[in-house]
């Protein structure tokens, strides 16, 4: 089963991205191949704790695909995990945690695997999906540095 991995030390605050990551509408406008992103039922379950559930349309060339997904947000703890709900998947787990380095810089880990139904489409789909989850990482520290300034740019990368 295909994963990716990556661990950047970023200068930003861990709630910072964690917001980042989390304003999940704005997705079509930085990340590899997203195209639109619906968000319905956003509830609170808990202080600091919200699950909402997300549709996302992911488009290369001609292939387009809609996922339907789980997120669950723990503010407190700040880290984020994704269950695939519905869509051409037979696995999908993602998760994202965010550890504060200091008031201004924090380390973000995102790990995702992933499984498609059909062979065809992860002959068609896989390297392009393995491209653009190796661009996730720095497309959401572009895009904290857009949102937040740059506050001196990347500390370390990793991945």
């Amino acid at each position: 089963m295909p994963q990716f991995k990556a661990r950047r030390r970023v200068r930003h605050s861990a709630t910072e991205m964690f917001a980042l990551v989390v304003d999940m509408e704005r997705y079509p406008e930085f990340v590899p191949l997203c195209q639109d992103m619906r968000v319905r039922g956003r509830k609170e379950v808990g202080e600091g704790v919200a699950v909402a559930t997300a549709r996302m349309t992911v488009a290369y060339k001609m292939i387009r695909e809609i996922f339907t997904t789980k997120v669950t947000m723990h503010e407190p703890e700040l880290w984020i995990t994704v269950e695939y709900l519905d869509g051409p998947l037979h696995v999908l787990s993602n998760r994202w945690t965010f550890r504060p380095i200091s008031e201004t810089a924090s380390e973000v880990e995102f790990f995702i695997n992933y499984e498609f139904k059909s062979r065809i489409l992860s002959a068609l789909m896989g390297a392009v999906f393995e491209a653009a989850f190796r661009r996730f990482a720095g497309a959401f520290e572009k895009r904290a540095d857009q949102v937040y300034g740059t506050g001196g740019g990347r500390i370390v990368a990793s991945g």
